[in-house]
Order: C-alpha cells, then sequence, then structure tokens
C-alpha cells in the first residue's frame, strides 16, 4: 500500500494590481523545480494570517512581494482552490484575488518575512496590459484571476 502524503491547507489572499497607464504589475523568479532551475511569472499572493481579512493580507503581500504598497482594492475577483505537490506534500490552497489600482508608482524595497524563502528572488514586471499579463502567467488559476479583472473593467467603461 503507498504512503500517504502529507496535506497542508491554507487560504491565501493577492492582487491583480494595474497603473493608470493599464499596466498589469507581474512578479518574475527563476526557482528550482524537481533539480532544474524553472521560470515563473505569477500575481503576488501570500498566507492569510490570524486576525487578518482577506483584504488586509492581499494587499500586505502586495507590498511585501513587489514592493508596491500605495494600493487601493477597485474590486472582489473571488476565489479559487489549488491542489498541488510541493516538496513532497499535498498541498490545497484557497485563493482570493482583488483588482487593486496603484495610486503611486514609489517603489519600496521589497519586504519578504523569511529572507531565505523564495519569495525573495521575485523580481517586479509590468505587462503592457491585462491581455499580455495573462499570456505572460505561469499558472492557469492565476490567468482566471486576470479575465476576471478584464471583464470587471469591461463592465465599468
Amino acid at each position: 500500500m503507498g504512503k500517504k502524503r502529507k496535506r497542508i491547507h491554507y487560504h491565501a489572499a493577492g492582487g491583480v494590481v494595474i497603473d493608470d497607464a493599464g499596466h498589469a504589475l507581474l512578479l518574475e523568479r527563476t526557482v528550482i523545480r524537481q533539480g532544474h532551475p524553472t521560470h515563473e511569472t505569477r500575481l503576488p499572493k501570500g498566507h492569510i494570517e490570524p486576525g487578518e481579512t482577506p483584504e488586509q493580507a492581499a494587499l500586505r503581500e502586495v507590498c511585501e512581494e513587489s514592493g508596491y504598497c500605495q494600493l487601493e482594492i477597485l474590486a472582489d475577483l473571488g476565489k479559487n482552490s489549488v491542489s498541488f505537490e510541493f516538496k513532497k506534500k499535498q498541498v490545497e490552497r484557497d485563493e482570493h484575488y482583488y483588482l487593486m489600482r496603484l495610486t503611486s508608482p514609489q517603489r519600496l524595497a521589497q519586504k519578504p518575512t523569511n529572507k531565505h524563502s523564495e519569495e525573495t528572488l521575485f523580481a517586479p514586471r509590468w505587462a503592457d496590459s491585462l491581455v499580455e499579463a495573462e499570456a505572460l502567467l505561469t499558472f492557469d488559476s492565476e490567468k482566471e484571476f486576470v479575465r476576471r479583472a478584464q471583464n470587471w473593467l469591461k463592465q465599468r467603461r
């Protein structure tokens, strides 16, 4: 009989961030996956800490991972659940995203919570549009939230 994998379940929140010109904030990094360097293009997101609302966590995570901290939430883009294997553990993650607008282009130093974590490898990249952001993203679950942001913006024009 096969060995049962340890399961981890957590809640995360993040942002689809746009500036006034319609550019979209992405994060890029190269990490080692199964012994090989893998390039990833992601949306900023992370764990919701005890006592935090999803909105607070999303704003904090965008700030910590990108250095862009002057943000306003425009819309709740909803939730999605993803499941994947990471370091021989089965991870279940409930993700909640918000459409955010950058209110100032000022960028602070990134503030990762753990200086040895993979989030220290993130480098901000601005896509020219949400359409380009969707094409550049590595994970389908994140592409879905970019599509939701596009739909929300279209309905308001």
